[in-house]
């Protein structure tokens, strides 16, 4: 572990909370000058040290030590690719992402957007593949219409499948030229 990089982690997890030395001093039960030691690269925390920071910080010690967010457009892509596998099942799509998501969080450059976005929408898709044909059965169950057939439920099914087929090819492309991702329709379940 290197003094300078911990160093470094420790102030910007501090600034970005917005503590001073001695809040922290007093979240985590390590003294002030012990955390202006670590601040200032003079010592490496021990292992005791190190779990109380990360719990004043409520992140895993891992997440403390190991803080640099790299970029990783390959995993960006694999990420938003998973979603396809609501092909296979309609809440694999939710799922999939969501364990690839929570896997590298905050770890990786865009990852939180990406993920947020991504889930968001797979959660609208899904929440609509489901209400939208029961809508249609309930509306031709009630004689509002006469023309609803199966046909129709196969078509509005298939094009909501396609409707998300699409959007995720197309994020791929937009993530693999570095543009900003946009999924819609989507409710902001994940904020």
């Amino acid at each position: 572990m290197n003094k300078n990089h911990l160093a470094i982690r420790v102030k910007e997890l501090r600034n970005q909370k917005g503590m001073s030395q001695e809040f922290l001093a007093d979240e985590s039960g390590l003294s002030l000058r012990t955390i202006q030691r670590i601040e200032n690269g003079e010592t490496n925390p021990t292992g005791d040290s190190l779990k109380r920071l990360s719990n004043a910080f409520n992140v895993s010690p891992d997440e403390l030590i190991d803080w640099a967010i790299k970029e990783d457009k390959r995993y960006l892509v694999n990420l938003n690719l998973s979603a396809l596998t609501f092909l296979f099942f309609p809440l694999l799509g939710v799922l999939v992402p969501f364990m690839l998501w929570t896997s590298k969080r905050g770890r990786i450059k865009n990852i939180d957007k990406l993920g947020k976005d991504l889930l968001n929408f797979q959660i609208t898709w899904t929440i609509l593949l489901f209400f939208i044909p029961t809508v249609l059965l309930i509306i031709s169950k009630m004689e509002l219409m006469d023309n609803i057939t199966l046909s129709t439920f196969f078509i509005v099914i298939g094009l909501l499948y396609f409707i998300n087929f699409i959007t995720i090819l197309v994020n791929t492309l937009r993530i693999s030229n570095e543009n900003e991702v946009v999924y819609r329709p989507r409710i902001k379940f994940l904020k």
